[in-house]
Formats: C-alpha cells, sequence, structure tokens
C-alpha cells in the first residue's frame, strides 16, 4: 500500500520541501509554502530507476519536420483578442485568462463560446457558478443559450470523461482553482491540486486537439494564484487589467508561444458585453477644449501597434522636508532617473517640489521610450506653459544626457499623424531615412530638447 506523506509546496514557484519554513529557499518568497498531502510508493527511492526498462523514444532531424502546415486557429469573434492571440485561438493550445474578480473573464469566454459555437462544438465548465447563473449572464448580454453547452462539475476525472465523449474543440474551465483530482488528497485550491489539475488538462489538450481556456485568480500582489509553475504549462498567459472606475479593460499578453508577447487589446465593458476598441489611441486622449500646462502626447509601442497616450504632469512647492515623488501608470525608478538627468544635465532645479506623474486613460507604460515625454510634461507644469498643440514626443534618456533612439520609430510617427499630429520631437538617431508628413525635429541631448521647447 501507498504510504502517506506530507510535504510543503511554494505556491510562487512549485518547489517541494519535507518541512515548513518562513521563507521559500528557493525563491525566497515569504509565508508561501503550504501543506500538500501526496502518496509515497513502498518501493521509495529505489522507484527513480524505472527508466532502465523504458524503450528509447524516437529522434528527428529538425531540418526534415515539415513545416507546410500552418498552426489552425480558430476566430473568436472579437478582433481585439485576436490581435492579442497572434490571429486566433491555436487547435491543441492551453491560454491562461487571469484577472481580478469582477473585471469580465467569464462574459468575455461566453461571448467567445457563443462566436465559435457556430461552426464547432464547445463546451464551458464552471466550477464557481451554477448552470442557471451562466444562462443568465449569457441571457443579459444577448447571447442564444441554446447554443451553448454547460458542464457543472470540479472534478478533473468526471470533466475529462465528459469532454472525451463530447469531443469539444474549444473548451473553457472557469476556474482552475476550483478543480481538484481523486490522485490526490489535499483540498481544492491547494498547490498540488492546481498543478496536477492543470497538467491533466494540458495533456488532454495535446492529445486531443482542443483549445483549452483556464480562467485562473489574481492575488492582491496582482499575480495569478497558484504556483508560478502553472505559467510555464501553459502556451500563453493573458491577463485583464482595468482602471477603477473605468468602463475600457485592456488584455495584455505576457506569454505567447504564438504570436508577440506583451501585445495590448482594448474593450469597452458594455450592456451587450464587452467589444472591441478599433481605435484606442482615441481613448487614451484626454481631448480637452484647451490644452493645459503640464500635459504632453506621447507615442508608445505595445505589441505589435504603437498608441498614443497622454503623460499627465504637476510641479507644485512642497512644504515638507522630503517632497514626494508619485508616479501612476509609469515605474517610479525611471521618473527618479529622468529628474536626476533634468537636473545634472538640464539645469533644472525641481529638488524642492512635489511632482505628480500620471498616464491618462489607466493604461501602464513600460517602455523607455517615454522619458522624453515624461521631462517635457515636468518642464511644462514647472513654468507654466503650454507645449505647442499637435506636437508629440518620444525618445530614451541616457544617464549622460543624450537622446537614445527607439525601435520603429517611423511607425510611430505614422500613428500620430493618422491622428491630427503635425509636430514631433525625438531623438536625432530616428530620423535617419524617416518618411513622413509629420514635422518632426530630432535632437541630441536632452539639453537641447528643453531650451527648444
Amino acid at each position: 500500500m501507498a504510504k502517506v506523506k506530507t510535504e510543503y509546496i511554494c505556491r510562487a514557484c512549485g518547489a517541494r520541501f519535507p518541512k515548513w519554513a518562513g521563507q521559500c529557499p528557493d525563491c525566497g518568497e515569504w509565508n508561501a509554502l503550504e501543506e500538500a498531502v501526496s502518496a509515497q510508493t513502498p518501493q521509495g527511492p529505489a522507484s527513480r530507476g524505472h527508466w532502465a526498462g523504458a524503450s528509447a523514444g524516437e529522434v528527428v532531424n529538425l531540418g526534415e519536420v515539415s513545416m507546410d502546415t500552418p498552426a489552425q486557429r480558430l476566430a473568436s469573434g472579437l478582433s481585439e483578442l485576436d490581435r492579442v492571440l497572434g490571429g486566433g485561438w491555436v487547435a491543441g493550445s492551453v491560454v491562461l485568462l487571469g484577472g481580478d474578480p469582477g473585471i469580465g473573464k467569464s462574459t468575455l469566454l461566453l461571448q467567445v463560446q457563443d462566436a465559435i459555437a457556430q461552426a464547432h462544438r464547445t463546451l464551458y465548465v464552471t466550477g464557481e457558478e451554477s448552470a442557471a447563473q451562466v444562462a443568465l449572464r449569457a441571457q443579459r448580454v444577448g447571447l442564444a443559450p441554446d447554443a451553448l453547452a454547460c458542464l457543472t462539475e470540479t472534478c478533473v476525472e468526471t470533466i475529462l470523461a465528459t469532454a472525451e465523449a463530447q469531443k469539444p474543440q474549444f473548451l473553457v474551465v472557469d476556474s482552475i482553482q476550483t478543480l481538484w483530482t481523486q490522485t490526490l488528497q489535499s483540498a481544492p485550491g491547494a498547490v498540488a491540486q492546481v498543478r496536477e489539475s492543470a497538467a491533466r488538462l494540458v495533456q488532454y489538450a495535446k492529445t486531443t486537439g482542443c483549445t483549452v481556456v483556464l480562467v485562473g485568480h489574481v492575488t492582491k500582489e496582482g499575480a495569478l494564484a497558484g504556483p508560478r509553475v502553472l505559467e510555464h504549462m501553459v502556451d500563453a498567459v493573458l491577463y485583464f487589467e482595468s482602471d477603477s472606475g473605468s468602463r475600457y479593460r485592456l488584455i495584455r499578453a505576457v506569454k505567447n508561444r504564438f504570436g508577440a508577447a506583451n501585445e495590448l487589446g482594448v474593450f469597452a465593458m458594455t450592456d451587450a458585453g464587452l467589444k472591441p476598441v478599433g481605435n484606442p489611441s482615441a481613448i487614451f486622449l484626454q481631448g480637452q477644449a484647451q490644452p493645459a500646462a503640464g500635459s504632453c502626447v506621447m507615442v508608445s509601442r505595445e505589441g505589435t501597434r504603437p498608441l498614443l497616450v497622454e503623460i499627465q504632469a504637476l510641479v507644485a512647492p512642497s512644504s515638507l522636508s522630503n517632497p514626494r515623488r508619485v508616479a501612476v501608470g509609469l515605474d517610479p525608478n525611471r521618473l527618479a532617473l529622468i529628474l536626476a538627468v533634468m537636473h545634472r544635465h538640464g539645469g533644472v532645479m525641481i529638488g524642492d517640489q512635489d511632482i505628480f506623474v500620471s498616464v491618462a486613460g489607466g493604461i501602464k507604460i513600460q517602455e523607455t521610450g517615454s522619458d522624453l515625454a515624461i521631462a517635457l510634461a515636468l518642464m511644462s507644469s514647472l513654468k507654466q506653459r503650454v507645449l505647442p498643440q499637435g506636437l508629440v514626443a518620444f525618445g530614451e534618456i541616457g544617464l549622460s544626457g543624450g537622446l537614445r533612439p527607439v525601435y520603429n520609430g517611423e511607425e510611430r510617427l505614422r500613428e500620430a499623424a493618422s491622428q491630427g499630429f503635425d509636430q514631433a520631437m525625438l531623438p536625432q538617431a530616428n530620423l535617419k531615412g524617416v518618411r513622413t508628413k509629420i514635422n518632426a525635429q530630432g535632437f541630441n541631448t536632452l539639453s537641447d530638447a528643453l531650451h527648444a521647447i
């Protein structure tokens, strides 16, 4: 008989330990070890030599592999979601979708199931809601419930048996934290249960060619709940983001084996569900009647698409011995670097000022191409001078005060011109070979750009 063994598994990295500890020795995460119960065979360490009698696998030369047939994709019915996925759902792939509670994950997948069900067999597995609740949501967003197949189950073995009988081409599991398998004795939601359930579903997807979508919870730190190893097991990881109180939803591809990573899709939440936004640059611009000081428009790059976003800055005298530095939608360390370069190489004295920088629209800028726009917005707020209307800026600021070029500069200028902008400030190196209708000015240093503005 198998012996019952208690071990502790890190929910951040999935490492196993025989004893509990306050900090995981592998990844350094605090209070991440959780107790799990597993079965150990009587053979113990001797069972590790099971490969001695196994037959060798077939080794192929990569040059002889046929690549004539491209990966088959299923259209989701939502253009923005297809963009994030790289063209649609790939047959046999496993996608992990995470987001805050109530952000619209179930609504989005129900809309996708309705679009795919027109020509293919689908199955929606819910472990958190009843079938009546799912039917009410489908009716509320205007879908046809008669064409949607739903299963209320949390046991993995039952779900796989049902899938073998129904043979769907698109399977949704909502959510992975509610599943449990009969081979383990730990409670649903434990690290071992989540990992084993995901492994069984991944194996099913690869052997049958069914597209499987796993819904994952997000912790208060903003990471997917469960072991970090879950993100390495799937083919794509998508994050649902939303600004507080905003009707717009953003889907970002953190990992994608079949498309571009860091791709961004924009949706608007309406009474009829989530609707794709065809021109996201328009919603990220504030659209003020009169231009204001401290505002500068930059051209960001998210995945394969340039986006126009507004950088807002406020510089005000501080009554504190340690002035505040607040960055919303930006890296605070990057803001501190820009302030230091402005002081050292630009001669801008703002060390005794409170500084607040924000990205309008709730989007998060992660690239360094926003440096020049941030510096111009800070200078505009400090001097209380409005930047010229129709001006965009982008460029990376180096520690020596120079402006470094960013990639896809010509494509950014074309996007700015299509939105009605006629002036641009950018690094001099980005002007080489650029052909565009916009009046672009190049600068080699941050000091030259600040004096020109």
